[in-house]
């Protein structure tokens, strides 16, 4: 049964992000500006983790397909896709971390899945989003299933 996430989704290159934040905090805002880099929506406010092949896959909210709130404009029609495999989380923050040492990473669902903390307001968090999901990539950091890493360091189970 899928989980139901507040959060919005984009899909860069075939991988899902999921922007996570508080209400009004510039989820779908930072979303538009990956949008016009290119990137393409999934789903906007809800978002719906599933578990396919033994991967977790973000999937459009089916009531708001190819929507997406516009902060003072209103609701707007954007092209979408139906779900993609989920590769990173990016959570919002103040102060992000100058140098971080290592990919971070945190829970959901029964996956711990890699995690990029960034202030959504910064002129450059677009690209900066498109760098930690190219990082991850390059890592070959996937989402893990919980207990396949519940022996690891400071991670629960």
């Amino acid at each position: 049964m899928p989980q139901m996430i507040h959060g919005t989704a984009i899909s860069i290159g075939g991988h899902a992000v999921l922007i996570m934040g508080e209400s009004g905090s510039g989820k779908s805002d930072l979303a538009l500006r990956l949008i016009d880099r290119g990137a393409i929506l999934i789903s906007d406010d809800v978002v719906f983790l599933e578990i396919r092949d033994n991967a977790p896959m973000l999937t459009v909210a089916p009531n708001i397909a190819g929507k997406i709130e516009v902060r003072g404009v209103g609701i707007s029609n954007v092209d979408f896709i139906a779900s993609a495999p989920l590769r990173l989380i990016v959570e919002f923050v103040d102060a992000p971390d100058r140098l971080p040492k290592d990919i971070a990473r945190t829970n959901i669902g029964d996956y711990v899945v890699p995690v990029s903390r960034l202030n959504p307001f910064e002129q450059s968090s677009a690209i900066k989003v498109e760098y930690a999901l190219r990082a991850v990539l390059d890592s070959g950091a996937l989402p893990e299933f919980t207990s396949a890493v519940s022996s690891k360091e400071g991670l629960p189970s």
